[in-house]
């Protein structure tokens, strides 16, 4: 009977190629391999693994589905570590949740007791940039102040809030809100009849509640910030439902539907002290346009003819962000 290590990684023939392609992960595991890292090549893993070329390209290729590693083809072609991306995990979840039976108060209960964990844990590690585009944010998602239309402002209300994951250091709650935020960009629609008065004050008291969040965060005031968001979080749910908001089709993200590569966070400016960026905030501009968002920009009423002055134009700041460490979401 064969006990060494390596007889243990034997996978027989018959076994399936998802089989192999976990042995794969679990190499990755034991060497420590990191993104960036090669694999070993196809002829090394068919004669570790004791199975056929077609086997291994089988395991590979549904490795690269995952979005663990990227194939390259050629004499020096071979499987390449990845990190996997946040949207493609998005993916995965919302596929998941695609049988489950989820409402708007599920989401919101949800977000009533993560959001204000989530922005008082980013407080500490906001930079000047970060607040740059947080200002930026609430302009435009303010109905006083921006000219863009009401699904446009809506978006940007979401988008304010992942500058403040993007801060936080918490890889697994900063994923979770993000999740949630995608979740309420692509999904939540209010009725045709909804008023846009009502719009105009949602729109007015998000960016009211933002401001006051930005300006106790200015001031490093941790408590101050989660309980605004806590009174935050209960006007917006109670609102949505006031402007009878629903989940628009089935909770599934289509991959033509993933958001584009976000942006960077910026470097703290010398003389400031340093400060560690976690991750990528969304960009706080513009949401580019998904399927889903057509059926959205139907379903609200159209803005005013009178347009307000138009939001003023996004601080001229990149933010360039450290690698996201490797989560030990």
């Amino acid at each position: 009977m064969a006990t060494s290590k390596s007889a243990s990684l034997v996978i027989r023939q018959l076994k399936r190629p998802d089989l192999v392609a976990q042995e794969i992960k679990r190499l990755i595991t034991e060497k420590n391999l990191s993104p960036g890292d090669r694999l070993p090549r196809e002829s090394e893993l068919q004669a570790q693994f004791q199975v056929s070329k077609g086997t291994i390209r089988e395991a590979l290729k549904s490795l690269e589905v995952q979005g663990l590693i990227t194939i390259s083809t050629g004499p020096s072609g071979g499987g390449t570590v990845v990190e996997v991306p946040l949207d493609r995990t998005l993916q995965f979840m919302q596929n998941y949740l695609f049988f489950q039976e989820v409402t708007i108060d599920d989401i919101y209960t949800v977000r009533q007791m993560l959001e204000p964990e989530l922005a008082a844990g980013a407080v500490p590690h906001l930079t000047e940039a970060d607040f740059d585009a947080l200002e930026h944010s609430i302009a435009c998602c303010d109905p006083t102040q921006s000219s863009e239309d009401l699904v446009s402002q809506r978006r940007e209300d979401v988008n304010f809030h992942d500058i403040l994951a993007a801060a936080n250091p918490n890889p697994f709650l900063r994923f979770t809100c993000e999740l949630i935020n995608e979740m309420i960009r692509q999904l939540i629609v209010f009725a045709n009849r909804t008023p846009q008065a009502e719009h105009r004050r949602f729109g007015e008291a998000n960016a009211q509640f933002h401001r006051s969040i930005v300006q106790a965060a200015r001031e490093r005031d941790a408590a101050r910030v989660r309980a605004l968001m806590q009174e935050h979080m209960r006007d917006a749910a109670s609102s949505v439902k006031r402007m009878k908001g629903r989940i628009q089709g089935r909770l599934i993200l289509d991959a033509d539907s993933l958001r584009s590569p976000r942006p960077q966070r910026a470097v703290q400016p010398v003389g400031k002290p340093a400060m560690v960026p976690r991750t990528a905030p969304k960009a706080a501009s513009k949401t580019t346009a998904r399927p889903a968002a057509k059926t959205t920009a139907k379903a609200v009423a159209k803005p005013a003819a009178k347009a307000a002055p138009k939001a003023p134009a996004k601080p001229p700041s990149v933010r360039p962000a450290a690698a996201r460490k490797r989560a030990a979401s």
